[in-house]
């Protein structure tokens, strides 16, 4: 990496810290706010998800402020558990992964802080209402339509993100049993059949692709790429090495033909593909004013995805383009939409032109960028690396469990595919 390009990182966590220290306190309740000018409110999910890269920076006023969010939440977690989806509303219900990122965040916080109590009754009652997640008692929980981080886009029943946070959090609590289940499951075929068999549970492994489907529930699914779900699914080693390593590749593959075809302006990928199109089964009216291709949940490009892409990378052994996607994201997180600023970053991106349409100095956009930078330049992923390092070494092949083989023996055919992607 050259002085210019490393002068050029520099700037940019200079310019992410200053956007954190500005969101740190806002007009609820002196909490933080999820992004400089247009959302004053403490949204649960962003500021949980901003956790990795606020530790990261070991500044204590921005650690002060991530302990006021979690003591908050645990004061307004309902009584079952559930972590609500406005930090200082406890009425604000019904979202699927604040109480999962409720239970990352707080173990990460107990790892940087060494606090190894820290709010264990809260985490307790988190762990209780996640087991009532999962509709047929086993460890894979199940999800409403647009009940996670994207609220214009429907994912249902067992979804992979929200899967990747429990696996995560199991790892964390030390649960290893129950996340050695789950990474089986996940690991096995997706179930596309007109009727479902007894005792043949969906997985969430596409056949011969390497990425994990976006849902799957009994006989219905969705095989559209999720980058925030396999982003993670790398990072905390659902994914088996070889299979993160084909995935990665794989996502540069389709990005270039994304690219190729004017459905991507950026090197960088968008958060869903292919995009839904207004003739797709899975496309709803609603989509027409929010979601339309390209933008949004439906193919935007999100600086705080990108962050964890550019960590998967890094967990995958690929430090040398996980270099450069940390300088396509330099340049991505200098885009605004109305600042007057040096760094916008930017809520999300247009796929296909490359213009910043969200809001500005968003909390996640900022911490996800310092901690794709960490993981850069120390060449680790802290706070991860100890959840790949939970899985035991003797069933490296976890999809031979299905009876299938794994996914990497099979023929890929993804190459013949590429005329589906961009619709």
């Amino acid at each position: 990496m050259s002085n210019e390009e490393r002068r050029l990182i520099e700037e940019a966590k200079q310019g992410a810290i200053q956007v954190l220290l500005h969101n740190a306190q806002g007009p609820f309740n002196g909490l933080p706010r999820t992004a400089g000018w247009g959302y004053p409110e403490p949204y649960t999910r962003d500021l949980l998800i901003a956790a990795p890269g606020i530790l990261i920076t070991g500044d204590e006023t921005l650690i002060a402020t991530l302990r006021r969010v979690l003591e908050t939440l645990a004061r307004n977690q309902s009584r079952r558990g559930l972590i609500p989806s406005l930090v200082h509303d406890p009425d604000d219900r019904g979202a699927s992964d604040t109480t999962p990122l409720f239970l990352i965040a707080t173990a990460l916080f107990r790892n940087a802080t060494g606090e190894v109590g820290f709010l264990h009754e809260a985490t307790q009652r988190a762990l209780r209402w996640m087991e009532y997640q999962a509709p047929d008692d086993l460890v894979m929980v199940a999800q409403q339509p647009t009940s996670d981080w994207r609220d214009e886009h429907w994912v249902v029943g067992y979804g992979l993100y929200v899967n990747c946070l429990v696996y995560a959090y199991l790892r964390l609590y030390g649960e290893h049993e129950q996340a050695d289940a789950l990474r089986r499951l996940m690991n096995r075929f997706d179930v596309r059949a007109e009727k479902r068999h007894r005792h043949v549970h969906e997985g969430l492994a596409v056949r011969k692709k390497p990425y994990y489907a976006l849902w799957v529930y009994k006989i219905h699914n969705n095989e559209r790429f999720d980058l925030l779900g396999n982003s993670l699914a790398i990072l905390f080693g659902i994914a088996s090495p070889s299979r993160a390593r084909e995935l990665t590749s794989w996502i540069e593959a389709e990005c270039e033909h994304l690219r190729a075809a004017g459905h991507l302006a950026l090197d960088l990928p968008p958060c869903l593909f292919p995009y839904i199109q207004r003739d797709h089964p899975d496309w709803r009216p609603r989509y027409e004013q929010f979601n339309c291709p390209g933008e949004y949940h439906n193919g935007g490009v999100w600086p705080f995805i990108c962050g964890f892409h550019v960590a998967a990378l890094v967990a995958a052994g690929r430090q040398r383009l996980a270099k450069q996607k940390l300088l396509a994201l330099t340049r991505l997180v200098q885009l605004t939409d109305k600042a007057s600023a040096p760094y916008g970053f930017n809520e999300w991106i247009k796929a296909q032109d490359g213009r910043a349409r969200g809001q500005d100095w968003q909390t996640w956009s900022a911490a996800m960028y310092l901690y794709a930078a960490a993981c850069v330049d120390k060449g680790v992923t802290p706070f991860f690396d100890a959840i790949r390092r939970a899985i035991p070494q003797a069933t490296p092949q976890v999809l031979s469990e299905t009876g299938g083989g794994t996914a990497m023996n099979e023929t890929t055919d993804w190459e013949s595919r590429r005329n589906s992607v961009g619709g």
